[in-house]
């Protein structure tokens, strides 16, 4: 950093000889404008680190950027593309999204499905998608950590983790904010917490969020508009979480979590023949503020949960204990999976209505975690980790009047154990090498309890057991002071998963998969701290991958897995504060996947221009596919610029987020294909009284551009979109 500086200064000193002014003056012009980045801590590895020395690419959210995003309203599914290599969808609107990391996730809708990305919400892992879901409010920081994470955390990591930290009580202090906005369509978000110091050693803070938007597109039950008329895509929902703090000194301090989330509103708006055939375009005219469907569409979902952290300073060494427990009380989403009527709009083959559930589910898990405190060159942590889930859920099919014609309802209870242990070691001054091994043991029984006119063929029960070891091992390069080169060899693991009976489709069981990982990269400190950049290439192989068939020429969820899949590709993230002004971030990611299994086939879609070849028995053949939901390129831009005005500041912020094209089946067909989608966030405001104070107008999707986001294949040519450009306003004020 010593050379690079002493560079940065005689190039400093030539520009101010060429402008007639001492080099001196300019560089401390300079310093006065562009203030030093605060340090990014990350807990990627289980510890606090300056995210500069953790040896795996993480990009970390925070602060005013987080504050910008949920500003409208929008649920998990905004930090899709915010990020170098993160997209985020569903096909149940605002409740079971899906992630995926570096191309590699899945699309599986089933209520037992698995992921390869893990969402981690205060240390406790949220496995079922219907978890992942809980909204983001009062929020300390949102970690992405990319790659397999298979060694320090606790579940179906070979994709990466989304790890989301709550703001935690304080002692001693009385705070608080108060977030409220108002956007299109009656939009309103209100967020705040409260901070009380209960007595010397205790704390508690209270957060909450609640969120509406008005039903707004209207609904019309036949192309005629004589029947009756009402509004649909509007929601309700808010969530609480509740946290006490015990810390009677350093060496002990317990940290209590209560929480939970109430839904309804709409389900996924699916629009029959939305796609213009031949194209991946949106029907010409199409008026996405009216929909034609005669099918009840509502959700609904009714979850809690708590937690508790304990950690005991013992000298030499520290311990962890983090239990945890996550309930799901109630949850339904139903709606018109045709997306219209027996008379259209345009030709619909047959009318299906579906309705979705989980009765109960009960997900348990603990992890006990001992961690050194060495100041010599060798560091370690160890641990157990167990994990125990009961969940009951299922199908139903309506007809026209609404009457249940089929229903399934399936159990699944799966526990899982892990022991763990991960050590860093310092070389030297410039070298650290890190390793890290983990052996799981996952066990899976799955039944159908209910069968209601449904045709299933095969076993009513079925069993899946599993163990395997992961490992990591990392090599960290001091080059300077303020910039680290790193080599990364991981490995992961998905258990098996399990897929429940649909109508001539028995019980599906999809075989373990794994991952091997080779990744390099470069992260730096940069002029004089006034920016900060990372730049990582990876490599990887999934063996066995679990995929996702579904739709074809059925209404069917079936999983298949994959002989090999390939992935590589490279992740840029940079951050500047170019003058005291002006602060600008930009991302990047670049991913490229690719089936390879010459023997996969799939059925292909009822009315869609298939791209790929079809084998003797009519059914398309998928080798050499990118995956689904995998745009080859996210980009992704913030820049924030402020001035003094009267006692405060005025600002203007920006955000941009950019994603190609993606494929929304496993098979490549034109009527399916995602187009290119850019959305970008405008934001003035004014900060006022010391800081305490804030008021914006702010705009989302500015551009209204509208992109199909997913499809339904087997029946027509029926899609849904993102969401519509907002305009709102807002107010925070801290206390």
């Amino acid at each position: 950093m010593m050379k690079m500086s002493k560079m940065h200064k005689r190039v400093l000193g030539l520009l101010a000889l060429a402008a007639g002014m001492p080099a001196q003056a300019q560089t401390q012009a300079a310093a006065d404008q562009a203030p030093e980045l605060q340090t990014v801590t990350v807990t990627a590895q289980r510890r606090t680190e300056n995210i500069r020395d953790v040896p795996v690419s993480v990009t970390a959210l925070k602060g005013d950027k987080l504050d910008v995003l949920v500003s409208g309203g929008e649920d998990i599914r905004l930090l899709a593309g915010k990020v170098p290599s993160l997209n985020v969808e569903s096909s149940n609107g605002r409740t079971f999204p899906r992630f995926y990391i570096r191309g590699y996730g899945n699309t599986d809708f089933n209520t037992f499905a698995s992921q390869p990305v893990s969402l981690v919400y205060d240390d406790v892992v949220q496995e079922n998608p219907i978890l992942k879901g809980f909204p983001i409010f009062d929020l300390a920081s949102v970690e992405v950590l990319r790659g397999p994470q298979g060694t320090l955390f606790g579940r179906n990591t070979p994709a990466g983790v989304v790890k989301f930290e709550s703001e935690r009580p304080k002692l001693g202090k009385a705070e608080g904010y108060a977030n409220l906005s108002l956007a299109t369509h009656m939009t309103a978000n209100a967020e705040g917490a409260v901070n009380v110091p209960l007595a010397q050693h205790w704390a508690m803070r209270v957060s909450a969020v609640g969120q509406h938007r008005d039903d707004f597109v209207e609904n019309f039950s036949d192309l005629a508009m004589t029947s009756k008329r009402n509004e649909l895509d509007g929601y309700n929902e808010h969530a609480e979480r509740v946290q006490f703090l015990y810390a009677p000194g350093e060496r002990f301090n317990a940290l209590l979590n209560l929480h939970q989330r109430r839904t309804h509103g709409s389900a996924r708006l699916f629009r029959a023949n939305l796609i213009q055939k031949g194209t991946n375009k949106i029907v010409p005219g199409y008026d996405l503020d009216k929909i034609v469907t005669n099918a009840d569409n509502f959700q609904r979902l009714r979850s809690s949960g708590a937690n508790l952290r304990l950690s005991w300073d013992l000298g030499s060494v520290r311990l962890f204990s983090v239990t945890g427990y996550e309930h799901v009380g109630d949850y339904f989403s139903r709606g018109d999976i045709d997306g219209g009527t027996p008379a259209g709009p345009g030709s619909i083959p047959f009318q299906v209505q579906t309705g979705g559930y989980i009765t109960d589910l009960d997900q348990y898990s603990q992890e006990f975690r001992l961690e050194s405190k060495s100041a010599g060159p060798l560091n370690w942590q160890t641990g157990l980790y167990f994990f125990d889930e009961d969940a009951t859920g299922g199908s139903d099919n309506f007809n026209n009047a609404g009457a249940r014609t089929s229903r399934l309802v399936s159990n699944q209870k799966n526990e899982a154990w892990a022991a763990f242990a991960s050590l860093n070691y310092t070389i030297s001054p410039d070298w650290t090498v890190r390793g890290g091994v983990r052996y799981t043991k996952d066990e899976k029984e799955f039944r159908t309890l209910v069968n209601e006119n449904v045709n299933q063929i095969g076993p009513r029960s079925v069993e899946a057991s599993q163990d395997k070891v992961n490992w990591d091992l990392s090599a960290t390069w001091k080059l300077s002071p303020s910039m680290n080169l790193y080599g990364r060899v991981a490995t992961g693991f998905r258990a098996p998963s399990i897929a429940a009976a649909s109508a001539a489709v028995p019980i599906t069981v999809a075989t373990a998969e794994t991952i091997t990982s080779y990744e390099l990269g470069l992260k730096a400190d940069l002029f004089e701290r006034r920016a900060r950049g990372s730049f990582s290439v990876y490599d990887y192989t999934v063996k066995d991958q679990q995929l996702t068939v579904v739709g074809g020429n059925s209404n069917v969820n079936r999983l298949i897995n994959a002989d090999k899949t390939k992935g590589k590709g490279a992740e840029f993230d940079f951050e500047a504060a170019l003058t005291s002004a002006l602060r600008v971030s930009a991302g990047a990611g670049y991913n490229y996947t690719q089936i390879r299994d010459a023997s996969l086939s799939v059925n292909k879609c009822a009315q869609c221009t298939v791209a790929d070849p079809l084998n003797g028995a009519g059914r398309v053949v998928i080798n050499g596919n990118p995956l689904p939901q995998a745009p080859r390129w996210t980009v992704n831009a913030t820049a924030r610029y402020g001035v003094p005005v009267g006692d405060g500041e005025l600002y203007l912020f920006t955000d941009w987020s950019y994603r190609s094209k993606i494929n929304f089946f496993l098979y490549e067909a034109t009527e399916f294909v995602g187009a290119p989608l850019t959305e970008g966030g405008l934001r003035l405001g004014y900060i006022f009284g010391g800081g305490k104070y804030e008021v914006a107008a702010f705009g989302r999707n500015v551009l209204d551009q509208r992109r199909i986001t997913g499809a339904i294949d087997f029946n027509n040519l029926t899609g849904f979109t993102n969401e519509a450009r907002q305009w709102g306003v807002q107010f925070k004020g801290n206390f």
